[in-house]
């Protein structure tokens, strides 16, 4: 089949059960906070606090984080500029489906790249939220678990973020999380609140 024809027989179905009646039912708005920073600044950990912080209030949440997408939806895709590209494709799509079906969606991803953080905004319009975690690579390095810094410098991983591939710093996100020094609580109740002035939820 030619990919020319691909989608000349594809209609999107429109449902009976939108959006603003799963925001009704919920008692919450839907909205996607896109954690990004380097590896080691923190987006994982304060992506999962804010779920649970948000879960004991009773709201519909669900966290894509950067290595647990990898063992499915995109364990396809390796750590060139390309598959990078691709796999942030993939997350704004999966993003997408979730703010319709009414979640708060957070994300845990380097997604090191302006381009492809600006592609998941104009897909995600003002339910987009970035939020930069900012963090030092020092810091960073000195929190590295795995090892991935010590083996990115000394040549064994090819491509890594701050040392070999570069990390594009958002230019105006929606909020500035400083997690070099900031407790987490303190990160925490910073997202809280934002998402609270937004209109996203209310303390119930």
């Amino acid at each position: 089949m030619n990919d020319s024809n691909k989608h000349i027989n594809i209609v999107w179905h429109a449902a009976t059960v939108t959006r603003q009646r799963r925001a009704t039912l919920n008692k919450h708005h839907s909205t996607v906070l896109w954690f990004t920073g380097l590896s080691g600044a923190g987006k994982s950990t304060l992506a999962h606090a804010v779920e649970e912080k948000l879960y004991q209030l009773g709201y519909h949440t669900f966290v894509l984080d950067g290595d647990n997408v990898r063992h499915g939806l995109c364990r396809d895709l390796g750590f060139s500029a390309e598959s990078r590209v691709e796999n942030i494709r993939r997350v704004g799509e999966v993003s997408k489906l979730f703010v319709e079906a009414g979640v708060i969606v957070l994300t845990a991803f380097i997604s090191p790249f302006r381009t492809d953080r600006d592609r998941a905004r104009s897909l995600l319009g003002k339910d987009f939220v970035e939020i930069y975690c900012d963090c030092p690579i020092t810091i960073c390095e000195e929190r590295d678990v795995k090892g991935l810094y010590r083996r990115a410098r000394q040549g064994e991983i090819k491509d890594f973020t701050g040392i070999s591939s570069p990390y594009e710093q958002p230019e105006q996100p929606e909020l500035v999380v400083n997690t070099a020094t900031q407790p987490l609580d303190i990160c925490v109740e910073q997202v809280l609140q934002f998402l609270k002035q937004r209109g996203v939820y209310q303390d119930t």
